[in-house]
């Protein structure tokens, strides 16, 4: 089993204590957004967390319904974040779980403006997903997004001014998942069939110029933006053009600063790395409280926020038996820099 830290480390700040597996936190102009993925119990999947503690249906109380038609409410939210326009950003896998088949009209990026807290726009994936898809996060690249998709290997990539979204590097062995390890142990379904989870992390260099992703297993590799953008270069062209950048670990979620290192959870050995942009690697913080760092978030006042969401002790990955302990909590600590201007403001 991996050598888990014992010591607590001072400088992490426990900021939310929640009831239920929560994996996404982002900020918008001092709001703060949390994400629900279901992964212990059903209920609302977005919520804007108050500061008297109570924690409110994001849009609305109808998106969060579950006995909705996906034309007006979430299928299974996984990623949220605010853009660099301010806008909240809300990826709708289109699945109900891992494994699980798509909803037609289900994978969709719902952009919501805070100002009102009005649904704004609503970009159908529907033509670049598989039936065992599962859109996992998001990242923007002036009016490109790109997406991961952990269900079935492959990119996707979305033109926000046309919505028209398209698949690259599909089955590619670089995003393409192996054995994903926390704590020493493999993740396993019900069943006890191994779970493997294709590409997932996934960030933009500060210039713009490169796409870094990789499978939750761990091995990111890279790509020129440019290659990505252009609808017109073919499969193998691209498959070409594809670098292996970085070892790393099973990973829970990552997030990317302004000087473009790379901040990525180990959920092997409980900590959270720092890959430089020079491929150097150093650990950040190592805390036993650290378990399955999912998607982390980087704000403006260069504190990096972590949830230990503990997905792995959730029954579905842990062969049938739940050993979350409650509360899950957030945990946020100063890193002395802030994110790109490119990625969020």
């Amino acid at each position: 089993m991996s050598s888990l830290p014992t010591e607590e480390d001072h400088r992490l700040t426990p900021v939310f204590q929640e009831d239920r597996v929560c994996t996404g936190v982002t900020t918008v102009r001092g709001r703060v957004f949390l994400s629900y993925p279901s992964a212990d119990r059903p209920g609302v999947q977005v919520v804007e967390a108050l500061p008297d503690g109570r924690r409110v249906p994001y849009p609305d109380a109808a998106w969060n319904r579950a006995d909705q038609p996906p034309s007006g409410a979430f299928v299974h939210v996984n990623g949220l974040r605010a853009g660099p326009d301010g806008r909240l950003w809300i990826v709708d896998s289109g699945s109900p779980r891992i494994g699980g088949a798509q909803v037609p009209g289900g994978a969709r990026l719902i952009a919501v403006d805070p100002d009102d807290d009005r649904v704004e726009r609503v970009y159908h994936l529907d033509e670049a997903v598989h039936p065992g898809s599962y859109v996992d996060d998001v990242r923007f690249n002036g009016r490109v997004a790109y997406f991961s998709d952990a269900g079935a290997a492959g990119l996707i990539v979305l033109d926000l001014d046309s919505g028209r979204a398209r698949r690259v590097l599909d089955g590619h062995p670089s995003t393409a998942g192996g054995p994903v390890v926390a704590d020493g142990r493999a993740l396993r379904d019900p069943d006890g069939t191994e779970v493997r989870l294709h590409v997932d992390q996934l960030e933009v260099s500060p210039d713009g110029r490169w796409l870094y992703y990789q499978p939750a297993s761990g091995g990111m590799s890279r790509i020129a933006a440019r290659w990505l953008d252009d609808p017109s270069v073919p499969a193998d062209e691209l498959a070409r053009r594809v670098e292996r950048w970085c070892d790393t670990p099973s990973t829970g979620g990552t997030a990317i600063d302004a000087a473009g290192s790379i901040y990525l959870s180990d959920l092997e050995r409980r900590r959270v790395l720092v890959l430089a942009p020079d491929g150097g690697v150093r650990t950040l913080v190592a805390d036993p409280r650290l378990a399955w760092v999912d998607a982390m978030w980087l704000d403006a006042d260069a504190r990096l926020w972590m949830p230990a969401a503990q997905l792995h002790l959730t029954a579905g990955l842990n062969g049938g038996i739940s050993t979350v302990e409650y509360p899950v909590q957030i945990y946020r600590m100063p890193v002395g820099i802030g994110p790109p201007a490119r990625d969020h403001a």
